[in-house]
């Protein structure tokens, strides 16, 4: 089951989490992040390091709100991590304000504790296993079986106290009864309810967070409620599980050390060097108490808005602890509280060294000397990162460096080539970047002419203007060298750097080109008008002629006509 996940559009060329996350179960497509599912161990590392909160997560809130109004019988099991994230007066009014909120009773994790410390015991005692790592962190647990698994023989084949404590409410209250587990970690939720091994004991999971919000919506306040009784009997040092050492403190007395020596690990880290150590046959007869939240669990991910002193936290914990341990445990078997773990482990593809080769030649890496392994792109070497592009986890544009040398390369290539002269000119009207072309027109290089300013060489009016106004100029033809250069000028204003970005795109030919089609067009309409007139003056000629001719040739036929006439008299 997918538990956290990354938002899409959020993710942009980051990467933080990939760095962060040791087991690297996050995969980047298309320049967004991705949980993969079976790689993770929802340690939740990359919800805390995120700096764009773009990690989304599968809440049950509005299925517990849904048990309630439902009716149903529904018992909260609270970690005892709650005594140093909550904020009240006594811890009495936690279980009011719970009950508040409409469930049925409230009970502590740390009851189910008791009970796992009591089977710790008994493996301890029996000193079969030449190791012992404890089995309460969920994270821990899918970290040694998918990634270790070779240590898996050695974890206490016992479930959880958040297991143990759902499977005794439900002895209780019998199997239609509803418990919901409150508490610092987003693991549970995976435990609870992706794993087959125990599902069922706990039907929901709430974390701190959600917690405040609820109380918030109904306008409760924990301060202001009543102090009411757990409805467990003192849990006494078992208190103390979510507390760096604390499980040991709770387990290894030393009546019941028998050779072991006691060992607590926190951070992923410094679970992972512990987990190397073992493989190599370093340590021998420890009992080891594994924790992924430095800190312990008061530090887990769904807390630390409230505590981001682990001090404080701890302190608030151990002042509500009775160092004694539990009497008069729950009624639960061995059997009822045995889990086997095994191997889990994941087979991703491998490629060739050729392949590998391959990956590393297409972002530039053609030498030993060209693998910077500066980690940027989340993989400690190039040649991890070529090995997860090749597995589909990362995407050759990961690689920083070479996407930088990408950049400036074509950036340059465009600046040098492009027939306009490119400034960049600061607010003190002093030159920080020019191109070819640029200097071509200054009549200096590129190092003398960012040493000067640009009044020095042109006349800059516009330039001082767009600084003072960052109004654009927007293709304003004007005359350089004299007028030798008839220049199209383009000035834009750059508000991070506080400059002005000027283009000068050289249009004298075309502006030639432009004055020699105005002068033939000219010529034209003067000849034009030249025959125009002439014709008029023909055809003013003719006309003329054609008057004169017109009125003989009438004088003529008039006296024909009579003379034809008087004849026939």
């Amino acid at each position: 089951m997918r538990v956290i996940d990354f938002k899409d559009a959020k993710c942009r060329h980051c990467y933080k989490c990939v760095r962060h996350c040791a087991v690297k179960a996050i995969s980047v497509k298309d320049e967004q992040a991705r949980i993969i599912v079976d790689h993770c161990i929802n340690c939740g590392r990359c919800l805390e390091v995120c700096p764009q909160n773009a990690k989304t997560f599968a809440s049950d809130l509005e299925r517990v709100k849904g048990y309630l109004a439902q009716g149903l019988k529904t018992v909260i099991s609270i970690a005892p991590s709650y005594a140093g994230v909550l904020e009240f007066d006594s811890p009495g009014q936690v279980v009011d304000a719970l009950s508040k909120l409409g469930f049925y009773e409230v009970r502590e994790t740390a009851e189910g504790a008791a009970l796992v410390t009591d089977e710790y015991k008994k493996l301890v005692r029996s000193g079969e296993m030449p190791n012992i790592i404890t089995t309460c962190c969920p994270s821990v647990n899918d970290l040694i079986e998918k990634y270790y698994p070779d240590c898996a023989k050695l974890m206490a084949p016992v479930v959880s106290p958040m297991v143990a404590h759902g499977r005794y409410i439900k002895k209780i209250y019998g199997p239609d009864v509803k418990v919901v587990f409150l508490g610092p970690c987003i693991a549970k939720k995976q435990e609870a309810i992706g794993d087959e091994r125990v599902r069922g004991a706990v039907d929901a999971i709430l974390t701190f967070e959600e917690l405040a919000v609820w109380l918030k919506e109904a306008g409760i306040d924990l301060r202001a409620c009543e102090d009411r009784p757990m409805g467990n009997p003192d849990p006494k040092i078992n208190r103390l599980y979510p507390v760096s050492g604390g499980v040991i403190q709770s387990v290894v007395t030393e009546e019941d050390a028998d050779g072991y020596h006691k060992v607590f690990v926190d951070g992923l880290e410094n679970c992972m060097e512990m987990l190397e150590c073992l493989r190599r046959g370093e340590l021998d007869h420890c009992f080891i108490e594994a924790n992924v939240c430095e800190g312990g669990c008061a530090k887990g991910p769904a807390s630390a808005h409230w505590n981001t002193s682990y001090v404080k936290t701890k302190v608030k914990i151990e002042n509500i602890v009775s160092y004694k341990a539990a009497r008069d445990l729950p009624d639960m078997t061995t059997q009822e509280l045995y889990k086997q773990f095994g191997d889990r482990s994941l087979t991703d593809p491998m490629p060739s060294e050729e392949q590998i080769q391959r990956i590393l030649r297409s972002t530039g890496k053609y030498s030993k000397e060209d693998e910077l392994n500066c980690g940027a792109c989340g993989y400690s070497t190039c040649r991890e990162k070529a090995i997860a592009v090749f597995q589909g986890k990362a995407e050759l544009s990961m690689c920083m460096p070479y996407a930088l040398t990408q950049a400036e390369s074509m950036s340059n290539v465009v600046m040098d080539v492009t027939p306009n002269m490119i400034f960049v000119i600061g607010s003190d009207m002093k030159i920080l970047d020019c191109n070819r072309k640029g200097q071509d027109l200054l009549g200096v290089g590129r190092e003398e002419a960012v040493q000067r300013y640009i009044f020095e060489f042109i006349e800059a009016d516009d330039i001082e203007t767009a600084l003072l106004t960052r109004e654009p100029v927007l293709h304003k033809k004007i005359e350089l060298e004299g007028g030798k250069i008839i220049a199209e000028e383009t000035i834009v204003y750059i508000e991070n750097l506080d400059a002005v970005l000027v283009t000068f795109q050289d249009v004298t030919r075309e502006e030639k080109v432009k004055e020699q089609h105005y002068n033939l067009k000219v010529e034209t309409v003067e000849m034009a008008q030249k025959v125009i007139e002439k014709q008029m003056m023909v055809a003013q000629e003719i006309a003329g002629l054609l008057g004169e001719t017109t009125a003989e040739t009438k004088v003529t036929l008039t006296k024909l006509r009579d003379s034809i006439l008087n004849e026939e008299d």
